[in-house]
């Protein structure tokens, strides 16, 4: 019997029972050539070491506290078995000089040692990108605006879209509405995805499932990869 997952009750009843209705939550088809999406895993987005997120606040204002550390892990295992199989693992995140001078992700104002600070920071090293795998830097919250990850996925021939990192409810969010607008459906795994804010995440889940995007677990990812084409 399969487990309900917490996104999918934490809506009002009234609203599940709207998007039902509307039929929405349809699941698609996972493609024949997928790629994993490393999105803003930073040590800005993780903080240096496990903390309450109060307190990581104080190190990083982006910091998301124990919710990065309870995903680290979880990514690491997604990014063992997508290079087992191996497809094509890409990371994304944020360009430092390209913020300073054309806007950070989020509104406000910053000075250029505060988007250096932010920015200009390496992936966790926990799920350290290798020398073969694209690392794209973006400006904005998805993934896509402004950069050339969509020329990438279409010259390597990719067909869909595993997705991992943070905010669920900023770059997550936005990045899997346009990976959908760009023609690659989107497979949030569940596990392998955070934010600062529980409601926000939860909430992001449910909707991003009900209309852009499949949300699967760690599990569901890694069976999905067992059964590509060409694999034993």
């Amino acid at each position: 019997m399969e487990q309900t997952r917490p996104w999918q009750t934490y809506l009002p009843e009234e609203d599940r029972a709207i998007y039902d209705k509307g039929g929405y939550a349809k699941r698609q088809p996972f493609g024949s050539r997928p790629a994993l999406l490393v999105i803003d895993v930073v040590t800005s987005f993780t903080g240096t070491k496990p903390m309450d997120i109060m307190d990581a606040i104080d190190e990083y204002p982006t910091a998301c506290g124990m919710a990065a550390w309870d995903a680290l892990p979880q990514i690491r295992k997604l990014l063992d078995a997508a290079r087992g199989a191996g497809i094509n693992v890409t990371y994304i995140k944020g360009s430092p000089i390209n913020k300073y001078f054309v806007g950070d992700t989020t509104k406000g104002n910053y000075t250029k040692e505060a988007i250096f600070r932010k920015y200009d920071v390496p992936i966790h090293p926990m799920i350290e990108p290798r020398d073969d795998e694209y690392v794209c830097e973006k400006t904005r919250a998805s993934a896509f605006f402004g950069t050339p990850l969509a020329t990438y996925l279409y010259k390597e021939g990719i067909d869909c879209l595993l997705i991992a990192g943070c905010t669920t409810s900023g770059c997550i969010r936005s990045s899997s509405i346009d990976a959908w607008n760009c023609g690659f459906p989107g497979f949030i795994v569940e596990e392998c995805v955070f934010d600062r804010s529980r409601h926000s995440h939860l909430t992001s889940l449910y909707e991003l499932h009900a209309k852009y995007a499949s949300v699967v677990t760690l599990d569901e990812a890694r069976a999905l990869l067992d059964n590509l084409p060409g694999r034993d």
